[in-house]
């Protein structure tokens, strides 16, 4: 990987490698915008694990311009402490500290900002809504100097790099594209009056810190929506940018109503943005980063290697892994803790108000979860070899306890391994493969094939027994469902059932519309039946948008707000909304209506008087990210 660790330099910005982590929120940022030990940890080990510089998250250069009360924030002096000590925190670790300057525009909520969101034309953000204030011309110069002010307090904290936000659907955005800016004066209309004023902040900027300082820009090349901004439009406005004084381009994508494409789910293609960077790099004589579903170094080193970008932005990719560059540098990738594209981070800071990662559950709480030697080493054993129970078998033998793991089939994986069946989940087998890779690397002692009973927990006598043996779908109670055609979700993932072409999935939950594409791309006709008004409630917003489009596209029939009467030989009866009863034919009726927890062998072996504990399904049937997180917890603790 000599091209991937090879050295690059921006203007006076020496970067050790081609690794950048880009601005990625993390929320770990009081109401206040102050700053926390959680949120200089958070960055000193990203910036410990070897990238050549860390850009820190997005910092509003307005109070109108945050987008949620936990946005890191630069539009006061009372901030420069705090974001220095990031800044000093990130240098000691050994990366270039660098920050990007922000303003939200219409892209956030009254509710937040406590006035009208301000924006370049009376259009409203279509993910958000709400009426929006259009900038008068005095504004905008106001906003400008803001800008200005923001990058002067930036250098004061001792960030070496500044990168202006012109991308996403926030404010820059919204004057760049004609989706959102439809103003008939100078800051509208073609596209120099469309860059006039992302043009004069890099001006305003340029003037103040001097022509040596490095100043980055972030686009979205293409926005994917009508009036929307395309590559070669991006490449005419990034000309003007540059002359103003722009020396590196971060090439991104999406806006406000395309955000699948700013922070891409498992259904894209791993670099997935490079052609976009490729082709501006070719149009322009300036450094460009890629970005996009870059997650593992090998396809970084490509990158650079092919000359189709000068620098990669890995930034999911550091939150689950913060020591991917060093691992990869040492000739570890096997270690390697893949960022598998699920978007729990982003989903996360907008439901929790906090970053979370479905792999790496010590992501926000660095200092609580680190690992600690234990000072009692235990006999453990481990009952499941899922996600909870591989979490803990793991963690439990790092901190020096003597740990078995008992699972019944013959591989480790549990559901892990049925979800990533579908095509678009292959990703899940990385975390498999990471976890497979730590209990090899730990010395966890694996029994496979084995069913536990009573007597084999007094064969073993451990000093603690940890049940992770997860869930089993449940059926309904409703006449037929003992009939030959009905068969479990879990049957037509792992192979034992002969999938027959004509098929009614019960649940259009996350696992069942998951098996319905699974069907569809097998040639399957297959009709969902979800009593909820809608699909795919659980699923994270982006993958649940692009997974109904697939099935829509694969002429899925969806019926929601119905219910499973009975079931006969040729097919079901369904209660819908409106009162009517309606047979639907089917060959095969494939149930994914929720699960119970397997939790038979709790209260025998508590009865016995073992120092016994519940992880994952076997507690409560939630998510994978849930047991992992659990399990974390328990080996942490035991």
């Amino acid at each position: 990987m000599k091209d991937l660790f090879s050295p690059f330099k921006i203007k006076g910005c020496e970067l050790k490698n081609r690794i950048v982590m880009p601005g990625l929120a993390s929320f770990l940022i009081e109401d206040d915008g102050s700053i926390t030990d959680k949120t200089i940890e958070h960055y000193r080990l990203r910036a410990a694990g070897g990238p050549a510089m860390v850009i820190v998250e997005a910092c509003a250069v307005s109070a109108e311009g945050i987008v949620s009360p936990h946005q890191a924030r630069i539009h006061d002096d009372r901030f420069i402490e705090g974001l220095s000590e990031i800044a000093r925190t990130m240098k000691a670790a050994g990366a270039v500290p660098a920050v990007q300057i922000h303003h939200g525009g219409r892209q956030t909520a009254a509710r937040v900002i406590g006035q009208r969101p301000v924006a370049p034309s009376p259009l409203p953000c279509p993910a958000i809504r709400g009426d929006v204030e259009p900038l008068t011309i005095d504004a905008i110069h106001k906003l400008v100097k803001k800008f200005g002010d923001a990058a002067d307090r930036a250098v004061e904290a001792g960030f070496e790099l500044i990168e202006i936000h012109g991308a996403h659907g926030y404010l820059i955005n919204q004057f760049l594209s004609r989706f959102s800016n439809i103003r008939e004066d100078e800051y509208g209309g073609d596209i120099p009056g469309r860059t006039r004023f992302a043009s004069e902040i890099v001006r305003e900027i340029r003037d103040r810190l001097g022509k040596d300082y490095p100043l980055s820009f972030k686009i979205s090349a293409q926005e994917f929506v009508k009036d929307g901004l395309t590559v070669d439009e991006s490449i005419e406005i990034l000309r003007i940018i540059v002359d103003k004084g722009v020396d590196v381009i971060q090439v991104s994508a999406g806006n406000d109503a395309t955000p699948e494409w700013i922070c891409q789910p498992m259904f894209m293609e791993k670099a997935c943005l490079v052609d976009s960077a490729e082709k501006i790099k070719a149009a322009l004589d300036v450094p460009v980063m890629a970005v996009g579903r870059i997650n593992d170094p090998f396809i970084a080193n490509e990158i650079i290697e092919k000359g189709k970008a000068d620098l990669v932005c890995i930034g999911r990719g550091l939150l689950a892994d913060p020591e991917m560059p060093l691992k990869a540098k040492e000739g570890r990738p096997e270690d390697i803790r893949i960022c598998i594209a699920c978007n729990t981070c982003m989903e996360s800071i907008f439901r929790r108000g906090r970053v979370e990662c479905l792999v790496n559950p010590s992501l926000g709480r660095e200092k609580e979860m680190a690992i600690h030697p234990t000072e009692n080493p235990k006999k453990v054993m481990v009952i499941g070899g899922g996600p909870g129970g591989l979490n803990v078998a793991w963690v439990a033998a790092k901190r020096g306890h003597d740990v078995a793991l008992f699972e019944k089939q013959g591989d480790l994986g549990g559901q892990l391994i049925l979800g990533s069946v579908t095509s678009y989940k292959k990703e899940l087998l990385n975390l498999i493969k990471f976890q497979k890779r730590q209990i090899e690397r730990f010395g966890v002692h694996c029994h496979f094939n084995h069913e536990v009973t009573t007597d084999t927990v007094k064969d073993h006598d451990p000093d603690v027994v940890i049940l992770a043996t997860g869930s089993v779908p449940s059926f309904p109670s409703v006449d037929g469902i003992d009939k030959e055609i009905v068969v479990p979700f879990t049957d037509v993932l792992n192979g034992e059932q002969t999938i027959r072409k004509k098929v009614v999935v019960i649940g259009g939950g996350a696992i069942g519309s998951e098996v319905a594409l699974y069907l569809l791309e097998d040639g399957c006709r297959v009709t969902i039946i979800e009593v909820l008004p809608v699909i795919g409630k659980q699923l994270e917003s982006m993958t649940r948008k692009l997974l109904i489009k697939r099935l829509k596209e694969r002429n899925a029939e969806i019926m929601v707000e119905c219910q499973l009467l009975k079931v006969e030989d040729t097919g079901v009866v369904i209660l819908c909304g409106d009162g009517e009863e309606v047979f639907v034919e089917a060959e095969m009726v494939v149930v994914a209506a929720g699960s119970r927890p397997d939790n038979g062998l709790f209260d025998q072996i508590k009865s016995m008087g073992y120092d016994v504990y519940q992880i994952g399904d076997c507690l409560q049937p939630r998510s994978a990210k849930a047991a992992i997180y659990e399990g974390g917890v328990l080996g942490r603790s035991i």
